[in-house]
């Protein structure tokens, strides 16, 4: 039955790392004139939604909602901190995103792929429109490079 729910699993993860990588992000550009930070805001909003759906539907199923580990946290921490303090252009940070959000969003496709035929249709689809979202994010990223 746990196998019903790793999709769903890996969105609130990815999601949350997001969420905390972005803000943490968003508080390091705070006192900068940098251009991206309005869409900064916007991914933040949308990930932060995509959380929050998926831990929902992971606690009315009774699952526990995991949260990621203090040291993976840490060291997105110490590695944002690093590079925005090296470069913090609006470049070099839509770089650093669109590097974290493929390697969410490729795990993401796995796992739809592994998963497809076996669990429930509706978190297939939530699990596409997640993955549509960050080719999405990816997309707009792009135009800062």
């Amino acid at each position: 039955m746990k196998e019903n729910y790793e999709l769903i699993e890996h969105i609130y993860e990815d999601s949350n790392m997001a969420c905390y990588t972005i803000t943490k992000l968003t508080e390091d550009l705070k006192e900068k004139d940098n251009k991206i930070k309005r869409l900064l805001e916007d991914i933040l909003k949308e990930y932060t939604s995509y959380m929050d759906e998926s831990k929902k539907i992971l606690e009315e199923n009774g699952q526990e909602v995991k949260e990621k580990g203090v040291i993976s946290k840490m060291m997105a921490n110490m590695g944002i901190k690093k590079e925005t303090k090296k470069d913090n252009s609006d470049s070099a940070i839509a770089e650093l995103l669109i590097q974290g959000i493929s390697m969410g969003s490729l795990n993401t496709e796995k796992k739809i792929s592994a998963y497809d035929k076996d669990i429930d249709k509706n978190h297939i689809k939530f699990a596409k429109n997640f993955l549509k979202f960050q080719e999405k994010t990816i997309s707009e990223l792009k135009k800062y490079l």
